[in-house]
């Protein structure tokens, strides 16, 4: 998750250097509108703190169409009774996110949604200050409201003020450095009922960055908090459990694994509509665990009721289709069933190419795939191809020694060693190898197997010299 945040983050500051030569938005002030739904508690919140400053932590997606806005307001309140449906409207001074570095891209033609809600897309933590907070009358809702909202930039007196104080605090207080210091500030601003949502949090951190054991202590911490809190079929406490069900995954604890992600499934059942999303997640992580465990029918048929379900549930292009596709096609490849995996692969591949910005990661991790089949059904010419597809997609979207390059160099030199073009598969895998020794520990399993792959290279290149 950490690297599709910077990702994108990435892929925003590009599209807004290159928009800013053309574009009216890079020097004109001009406004946006964002509708969606508010709980009462929350609207209370933000009605005390008039005048004062509000960040989005999220990316934040806004729209020039103020009538798009309003219908994703009223639906916010039409939801439940204890929600507000909010329209934001924001004033921008391009001046402002230019000095701050705050970028924005139009992605009207590149959205998910194409032209249909001429999308303004900001990066995360954009702060605005509030200025007005008034009710819309509407013949749809008596629960509307707008609120004017401008944009503020890190020169802003109140919020250096705010940031300094928040700085020190946390120097002053927190007892490590990094995570555990965000997790600082919000535990101390929340009551003891909320602190199980800042402890998932801490856990979600600790797994991203690797810390498995510490993540499973936040994650079951949290847990414990909402079983006191909520009611014992709660969606949250699926969350909970399927969280926890990941790292004990990722631990190499399958039979922990496969019982928590059931415990969360047998909630999601009782809480959620029969095709809800979430039971396709949970059904999806027990696929993980039996494929991870080698125990692939199991594995096909839990992935193949997520898929159902999200067929379902999910309009037809929408990514997490794409994910199913491609989980189906890794069982269909460990099982030898390489048409069918090939199949899967390509349907994957149709979907992202229709769901997801042109250059995408997993564009790279889709060709790879296929490669993948391709090499294991002796096919080298088309592996080859779909392997340097795959290495010129990262060549464009990932930082120069991130361990995907490797994969992509060891695959190629793979297919040349096959070929029998054993001089260019030795320099495939001592460039797989220099990127493993940089980027992953000297334990790593992966940088023992390319040792072998360049050996066995080796001592096939010496034959091929001698005859």
């Amino acid at each position: 998750m950490g690297f599709f945040i910077r990702h994108l983050h990435q892929h925003i500051q590009k599209l807004y250097n290159e928009q800013q030569q053309s574009s009216t938005k890079a020097t004109e002030p001009f406004t946006v509108f964002r509708g969606q739904g508010l709980s009462v508690e929350n609207f209370d919140k933000m009605k005390q703190t008039k005048g004062g400053l509000m960040s989005f932590n999220n990316f934040l997606s806004t729209s020039e169409n103020r009538q798009v806005s309003v219908k994703f307001a009223r639906e916010g309140a039409s939801k439940n009774p204890s929600m507000i449906g909010i329209l934001f409207i924001m004033a921008i001074d391009p001046a402002i996110c230019f000095k701050s570095s705050i970028p924005y891209v139009d992605v009207s033609k590149d959205g998910y949604f194409k032209g249909n809600e001429a999308e303004i897309l900001f990066t995360t933590h954009t702060i605005f200050r509030i200025d007005k907070i008034q009710q819309i009358h509407d013949d749809h809702t008596d629960r509307l409201w707008k609120v004017h909202l401008t944009l503020v930039g890190n020169d802003n007196h109140e919020l250096n003020i705010l940031t300094a104080h928040v700085r020190d605090e946390v120097n002053l207080k927190a007892p490590i450095r990094g995570w555990p210091q965000l997790a600082f500030i919000l535990i101390k601003a929340t009551s003891d009922k909320e602190r199980s949502d800042y402890n998932h949090y801490l856990g979600w951190a600790y797994y991203d960055m690797g810390e498995y054991s510490k993540a499973l202590s936040s994650y079951e911490q949290s847990l414990e908090i909402r079983k006191i809190a909520l009611l014992p079929n709660h969606p949250d406490l699926a969350s909970s459990y399927g969280n926890i069900g990941n790292v004990y995954k990722d631990m190499g604890e399958y039979s922990k694994a496969l019982s928590s992600h059931e415990r969360s499934l047998e909630i999601r059942k009782i809480a959620l509509p029969p095709n809800h999303p979430d039971l396709a997640a949970s059904y999806n992580n027990i696929g993980n665990v039996y494929r991870t465990m080698g125990e692939y029918s199991k594995a096909l048929s839990s992935y193949e009721r997520s898929l159902e379900i999200r067929k379902i549930a999910l309009p037809p292009n929408h990514p997490d289709l794409a994910a199913s596709y491609n989980n189906v096609g890794l069982v269909y490849n460990n099982m030898g069933e390489y048409s069918k995996a090939l199949s899967s692969y390509e349907r994957s591949l149709e979907i992202q190419k229709i769901a997801l910005p042109p250059n995408h990661p997993y564009f790279a991790q889709s060709y790879n795939n296929i490669g993948n089949v391709y090499y294991n059904m002796g096919e080298y010419s088309k592996a080859l191809s779909s392997y340097e597809q795959s290495l010129e997609i990262r060549k464009i979207a990932l930082p120069p020694n991130h361990p995907d390059f490797a994969t992509s160099y060891n695959g190629i030199g793979l297919v040349y060693d096959k070929m029998k073009e054993y001089s260019k598969a030795l320099s495939y895998f001592e460039k797989a190898r220099i990127i493993w020794e940089k980027s992953l520990p000297p334990s790593h399993g992966t940088k023992n197997d390319i040792g072998d792959d360049a050996t066995h290279c080796i001592s096939n290149y010496d034959i091929q010299r001698t005859f």
